[in-house]
């Protein structure tokens, strides 16, 4: 047995369309169904109840039947028969009964005003329409009327009354004038809901003779013109002149003064009125007040609230409106009429009233023989409407009796009905604001099943949405529905289906295995059909790459991606949308597969972007903003106020900020009086304000803009303010920078740093020098100078300090007084040198020199230091004079000692010591002669091993090229270097200091040495030159190397050694190039030596083998070929910065911060350590 599920809430949005499904079911449309069966007639078009006709055409009174067999027609008029046959301007339209009646050809429309109904008729019963009132439309003219001119006092109410004749339907109101233009209106003058209009007060241009109220009716097309009405205004003033003039007496509206008065209402009269108005109509309200000044007009519901979404306010708030009122509407409104000096209301009671309205219309029945049913027929209104029953038009109490109907009230019960029981129902709902006739027949039929579905229809749907099967099923009795899967399935049920009263199965959350053929089964004790349906079920369209947030600045590019999975029996479609609209018809849009492009991005382009792909089953969607930002627009509409003599405020409304918030305003001037057109920086503030006080200087002309900043940029200038001239005054401020200093002995140069622009506060800018000998008790001398920079004082004494002021001036007056400086007159060169010079020898590198103080009166100036002039005599150890190039360190500052870096050791020196000061040096003290001590020696020029033998090596060298003292021998280390890198035993030996050369012998044959090669002085070792040679192999080993190589068995194995590695190349080559690691290279990372030097590739000679400890031997690929000759290692040092050269200062003390002697090895350690591979003849060696 199916069972049948209730529609949840969820699936609501299939609630309407089952629905239409069941009504269906209770009367069907298949055609081919209803050309079999028969039905009783149902009223399907008339014309409305209260019909206006205009009288100058046809009259048309609608009424179209449909039912099987087709309905015949008839009509009342006024609740008699009306005859059509009789009336030949009336006749029937075909297969209608549609009424025609002309009256085009003489006829009058008033002579067939009357209440119409129209009955349908078949075998199976009659239907019957509404009682249609037919009334001819009238648009009367004004009537003649002698229309007085309306004089009135200025001030005073007036209302011009329009009166329009009565039409049906009645006419639309509105004022003109002779040029058919509208009178204007506002809250002094309006045009109430009865088409008068009304002034609250008038005033002199109202005057005019114009004033024409038309009526419009729609119905004719006819506008309809009363005549215009005159009125004349009177001022106060033209009043009294034509009251003197004219009469004795003030009877014309007397000669009051225009005054103020507190409101009255012109309508309604009275303090209350009542208003009905039927439920769903629009109620309107209205209340028009006079008054002096003109009232306002308030509105409020006592005891409640006005409704929101359905309260609107018309004729500037004159009338309130509320539209669909219902019975909750009703209650009291007040309006409140308010100027200045008082108030007035009105309060209008309503109430809602309703004509009749449905709650439960009756619906067609279709029963078989002996079922049950029910016709209910329920409606609502105020007062309550009076339920009456008719069947097939004739009141249900004198129609025949039927012994399967009961009536109760509102409802008919039917019960064990027979065909006979066929009829048309009708129920009328009246009170007296109106009624409501409804038709709903009672068809009895005895019919099989069928399924009105087409067979084998095809659904397609997506998987996890709903499927909906139809089977549009008709028989009576009403058919049982089952559903079955596939070709031998069995019947469906469970909660994976919902099964529904029209035949509908419902599959809430189809699936891929949902797809397939479902068979329909209907069948009743009359018979039995089925029916067969497909149903595929797709995968989704998705979108796996939805557009993303962009920000974007004006005239750059963007790209909103789109990238979409769907079921591949689909064709997608992918469109882009622009708020929810098309995309702008322009090239700059650039749309690709799974993209979107927009070139060279304005601001217009701001806005949602929607990427939006359909197929035949499904849409998806998917949306981003794009945001174009920008510089800031300019602001605009600058104001100046609050204008005082030394501020302004400045005022300004933000240009759009272009999607980019304002961060700050920055504010600039021009001083329009010095230099025009040159802005300035005056201030800057915050983004959210956009007004300043500003601060002014005196005499001024100055103009303002304003630039809006935000984080792409500064906006335009905006437009330049009005000009604003500051009144002149007193100098604020003196100059700055004063200074006294002498260009020569005899003269005193005063300087300053003139004002600069508005600084000056006005015309005549001048300034007041002032000086005077400090501490002499002399007077101020002074004297103005126009607007300059410098005034030279002459006749000074050398170097006596003076009292210095420079005081501004204008014409308004001097500026405050200003603050003392101390200068000086000009300086001179020293007199004296610095005495008892002594030096004292650190080391041979470094001297510390002292010397005495010269007298400060003796400087004759600023006393700048003292200044060492040094230089070499000749080196001791060379004996050969040299180029004399004098070294200079100077001393800052009052000292008596000085160090001298940088000296070669055993070497003769010379120095002097000077004073200076601003002027230039003193006099040179006498050459002190000084001598600096051995040092260690530089590394050899040179080391050159040739002519290399079984058991020996020639060694070749140069001396040092800085022996630094006398040389007492040099120092040879070497020690061998095996097969596995290891380094031999270490062997020293001295060699007398005047030999250039060496014969190495009793050495090993084949073996790679390490030679540590130095100097020496008697004061130590110097820095030591390395390097490495190899001894030739032994002949007759090499013969036999040479046999074996001819040997067969020994050209096989190197040929199957050299495939092996050629494979094993192969397979590191692509392990390498998959990212892998190799044997070798694992090997190389872990022994990798950073220090190995690649060939240079000017003169094919390798790098020079060094490394920290110096114990390591040269590198795979390193050698030194045995004619190979090193270069020594050049150390030059450089001056530590004790004192300065020539334009530099010297530190205090010239403390030592390094050392200055050559950088020299480390001993070679004793025993083995690692090393790199052999060289190939030792390979060779080690594999024989």
């Amino acid at each position: 047995m199916m069972t049948k599920k209730t529609i949840s809430a969820s699936r609501a949005s299939l609630i309407l369309f089952l629905c239409q499904m069941i009504t269906a079911l209770e009367v069907p449309l298949d055609p081919i169904l209803l050309k079999e069966l028969s039905q009783p007639p149902t009223i399907t078009q008339q014309s409305p109840k209260d019909y206006i006709v205009d009288p100058r055409e046809n009259i048309v009174i609608q009424c179209e039947a449909k039912g099987k067999p087709p309905p015949s027609f008839s009509w009342t008029r006024n609740g008699t028969h009306f005859d059509i046959d009789k009336d030949a301007r009336v006749t029937v339209k075909p297969n209608s009964g549609t009424l025609v009646i002309n009256i085009m050809n003489g006829g009058k429309a008033e002579a067939y005003e009357g209440v119409y109904q129209c009955t349908a008729r078949n075998e199976r019963g009659a239907a019957i329409s509404n009682n249609i009132v037919i009334r001819p439309s009238r648009s009367p003219l004004w009537t003649k009327e002698k229309v007085e001119p309306k004089h009135v006092r200025e001030g005073d109410p007036l209302v011009l009354h329009c009166s329009p004749p009565v039409g049906l339907p009645p006419p639309i109101i509105f004022w003109m004038d002779n040029s058919f233009q509208r009178l204007p209106q506002n809250e002094r003058v309006s045009q109430g809901l009865n088409g008068d209009l009304y002034f609250s007060n008038v005033k002199p241009e109202d005057t005019r003779e114009d004033y024409i109220c038309y009526a419009r009716f729609n119905h004719t097309q006819t506008i309809q013109q009363k005549q215009p009405i005159s009125v004349k205004v009177f001022s106060m003033d033209s009043l009294n002149e034509t009251i003197s003039a004219n009469l004795s007496d003030t009877d014309f509206y007397g000669a009051k003064p225009l005054t103020e008065r507190r409101p009255t209402l012109l309508t309604p009269v009275g303090s209350t009125s009542n208003k009905v108005e039927l439920r769903g109509n629009v109620l309107l309200l209205e209340c028009i007040a006079e008054g002096l000044p003109t009232p306002l007009i308030r509105w409020i519901k006592e005891g409640g609230e006005l409704p929101i979404n359905r309260t609107f306010f018309e004729n500037f708030k004159k009338t309130l409106k509320i539209v669909e009122v219902s019975e909750a509407d009703s209650g009291k409104y007040k309006c409140v009429a308010r100027n200045p000096l008082g108030s007035t209301h009105h309060t209008i009671t309503v109430t809602v009233k309703a004509a009749p309205y449905w709650i439960t219309a009756p619906r067609n029945l279709v029963l078989s023989p002996g079922e049950d049913g029910t016709l209910i027929c329920r409606a609502n209104g105020n007062p309550k409407p009076n339920i009456s029953w008719l069947t097939n038009g004739v009141p249900i109490a004198i129609a025949p009796e039927d012994p399967s109907r009961k009536v109760d009230g509102d409802t008919i019960i039917f019960s064990d009905v027979q065909e006979r029981s066929s009829a048309v129902y009708q129920c009328n709902a009246s009170n007296e604001y109106g009624y409501l006739l409804a038709n709903a027949f009672v068809n009895v039929l005895a019919e099989p099943p069928r399924i009105l579905t087409p067979a084998n229809k095809l659904y397609q749907i997506i998987a996890n949405n709903p499927a909906l099967l139809d089977c549009a099923f008709f028989g009576s009795p009403v058919p049982e529905i089952e559903w079955f899967k596939g070709v031998k399935g069995s019947i469906l049920h469970g909660d994976l289906y919902v099964f529904h009263d029209n035949g509908t199965l419902e599959i809430p959350v189809a699936q891929k295995d949902s797809s397939g053929t479902y068979t329909c089964v209907a069948r009743n004790k009359l018979g039995k059909v089925q029916n067969e349906v497909h149903l595929e079920v797709k995968d989704p369209t998705m979108i796996i790459k939805q557009p993303e947030y962009k920000i974007i600045q004006k005239g750059g590019q963007v790209s909103f991606e789109c990238t979409i999975k769907h079921d591949r029996t689909l064709l997608p479609t992918i469109t882009w949308l622009k708020d929810n609209g098309e995309l702008p018809d322009d090239e700059r849009f650039i749309i690709h597969k799974d993209s979107l492009a927009i070139m060279n991005v304005t601001d217009k382009d701001d806005g949602t972007y929607t990427c939006v792909a359909n197929t035949t089953l499904d849409s998806v969607s998917a949306s981003a903003v794009l945001t174009v930002v920008d510089r800031p627009d300019p602001p605009f509409d600058l104001e100046l106020t609050d204008q005082l003599e030394r501020s302004i405020q400045l005022s300004w409304i933000p240009g759009y900020d272009n999607n980019s918030p304002i961060t700050n305003f920055v504010i600039e001037y021009e001083d329009g009086m010095r230099e025009p057109g040159v802005w300035h920086y005056q201030t800057e503030v915050r983004g959210t304000q956009t007004t300043v006080q500003l601060k002014l200087s005196p005499y001024v002309n100055y103009s303002f803009r304003v630039i809006a900043v935000n984080e792409i940029g500064r906006s335009q200038p905006s437009e330049a303010s009005e000009q604003y001239l500051t009144k002149a005054a007193k100098p604020d401020e003196n100059p700055s920078g004063v200074q006294g200093i002498g260009s020569e002995p005899d003269n005193l140069v005063i300087i300053w740093e003139p004002l600069k622009g508005f600084q000056s506060n006005g015309r005549g800018l001048q300034y007041k020098v002032s000086w005077r000998q400090k501490d002499v008790g002399d007077e101020w001398t002074s004297v103005i100078v126009a607007n300059v920079s410098k005034y030279i004082v002459s006749g000074t004494p050398t170097f006596v300090p003076y009292e210095i002021k420079v005081q501004a001036l204008n014409d308004i007056g001097y500026a405050p007084e200003p603050a003392e400086v101390i200068g000086h007159s000009g300086e001179d060169l020293p007199m004296v040198a610095p005495g008892n010079v002594q030096v004292h020898i650190v080391n041979s590198t470094l001297a510390k020199v002292h010397w005495d103080p010269v007298p400060l009166k003796t400087v004759r100036g600023h006393l700048q230091g003292y200044r060492i002039y040094y230089w070499k005599v000749q080196s001791l150890s060379k004996r050969r004079r040299r180029h004399v190039e004098k070294k200079i360190l100077t001393f800052s500052g009052n000292k008596t000692h000085g160090m001298l870096p940088g000296l070669e050791p055993y070497s003769s020196y010379k120095l002097n010591v000077r004073v200076v000061n601003g002027k230039g040096e003193g006099p040179a003290s006498p050459d002190k002669l000084f001598k600096t001590p051995e040092g260690v020696p530089s590394s050899p020029s040179f080391l050159k091993i040739s002519n290399p033998t079984l058991d020996s090596l020639t060694l070749e060298w140069g001396p040092p090229t800085h022996p630094n003292g006398i040389l007492i021998a040099y120092t040879l280390k070497f020690q061998p270097i095996n097969s596995t890198h290891e380094l031999g035993p270490l062997v020293e030996i001295r060699i007398p200091a005047n030999e250039t050369s060496l014969i190495l012998s009793n050495l090993n044959y084949s073996t790679r040495y390490k030679f540590y090669f130095y100097a020496q002085t008697s004061v130590g070792s110097g820095s030591q030159i390395t390097e490495e040679a190899v001894t030739i192999m032994d002949e007759a080993m090499a013969s036999r190397q040479v046999d074996i190589a001819t040997q067969g068995w020994f050209i096989g194995l190197m040929c199957a050694v050299a495939l092996l590695i050629l494979i094993l190349l192969i397979v590191c080559f692509i392990r390498r190039n998959k990212g892998g690691k190799y044997p070798v290279k694992e090997k190389e990372d872990a022994h990798a030596d950073p220090e190995i030097q690649p060939m240079k590739e000017d003169d094919g000679t390798f790098g020079e083998y060094s490394d920290a400890e110096d114990h390591k031997p040269l590198k795979k690929g390193s050698r030194t070929p045995s004619d190979r000759t090193v270069k020594k290692e050049d150390s030059d040092d450089s001056l530590v910065d004790y004192g300065e050269g020539v334009n530099g200062q010297f530190n205090e003390d010239g403390s030592f911060i390094g050392q200055y002697s050559g950088k020299k090895e480390k001993e070679p350690a004793e025993g083995n350590e690692s090393s790199e591979a052999p060289s190939p003849v030792n390979a060779m060696n080690s594999f024989v």
